[in-house]
């Protein structure tokens, strides 16, 4: 009997237009109501979760920072942090500063940026359709990197890079990997995203990784979150659709991996669902609970 469903959001709960259907709303709000705990993860900040958790009913706990955070919706507060070393952080952004390539970087509340590009013009593309409560906060910073330098109490949970050359990505990660202390997410295929700006619609292709403190994943807060609840993992079904959900899929009693997933994330799962704009989270959720 499963007693916890995790779910990411980007590609997974949320359709292309960045919302949660009708259908999976009401799936979800109908396992709580029959006792299943129901929990969001994902790599955006806290406050652009949020309004996600309580619009599905989900209002215990998210997991936020691709398990660098874990917020406790009731009582408003940080129960679980582990934030990368600033000297890290400085250390990444000076070496992307140094070869030009793309980044950011992810506090608790919102995403530090130079400019709008990437994955950053996706959100705020998707922010133009959305209520404030609902948007992903970005702060444009033209020199972030002084930025970074002179706010030594900020803290900064993970670092996000681009390129949309395979080979200058890859010389970038091969510098990235001789970074002490910090996981680096193995994105092996290229992103696409279609980013509609009034009456445009831009396609975006990119290579990307996350970078987060050392053995810091979605896995490892559900683990802080399963002893909380006393709940096995065999218990649990994480549903995903991509490499920052590949621990918490491989390691659940039931791994539930979207159709839009990469041929290499489809081989992971348990189950394979629908896609992300056929509401495959209400699928599987009908099929494995209700």
């Amino acid at each position: 009997m499963y007693k916890l469903i995790v779910t990411d959001l980007d590609g997974t709960l949320l359709n292309s237009h960045g919302e949660v259907s009708k259908t999976n709303i009401d799936t979800i709000k109908l396992a709580i109501s029959k006792g299943v705990e129901v929990i969001l993860a994902s790599g955006r900040p806290v406050e652009a979760m949020r309004n996600y958790a309580l619009e599905i009913g989900a209002s215990k706990y998210i997991i936020s920072g691709n398990g660098a955070i874990i917020y406790n919706l009731e009582k408003n507060k940080i129960v679980y942090k582990k934030q990368i070393k600033k000297t890290r952080v400085e250390q990444i952004a000076k070496a992307c500063e140094e070869n030009s390539i793309f980044y950011c970087v992810y506090t608790k509340d919102k995403i530090l940026t130079k400019s709008l590009d990437y994955s950053l013009l996706f959100f705020y593309a998707e922010n133009t359709r959305k209520p404030q409560e609902k948007q992903t906060r970005i702060e444009v910073i033209p020199n972030l990197l002084e930025y970074i330098r002179e706010h030594s109490n900020e803290e900064y949970f993970k670092i996000s890079i681009f390129d949309k050359d395979r080979s200058v990505f890859g010389s970038i990660m091969r510098k990235l990997k001789k970074v002490k202390n910090v996981d680096i997410l193995q994105v092996e295929h290229m992103s696409t995203k279609l980013v509609k700006l009034e009456d445009k619609e831009i396609k975006l292709e990119y290579f990307y990784t996350e970078i987060t403190a050392k053995n810091i994943n979605k896995w490892t807060a559900l683990k802080f979150l399963l002893r909380r609840f006393r709940i096995r993992k065999k218990n649990v079904i994480a549903i995903g659709d991509n490499f920052n959900d590949k621990e918490m899929l491989e390691k659940c009693g039931m791994g539930v991996v979207m159709g839009n997933s990469t041929p290499n994330m489809r081989m992971i799962g348990k189950l394979l669902t629908s896609s992300n704009d056929d509401d495959g989270v209400a699928k599987a959720v009908k099929k494995l609970v209700l």
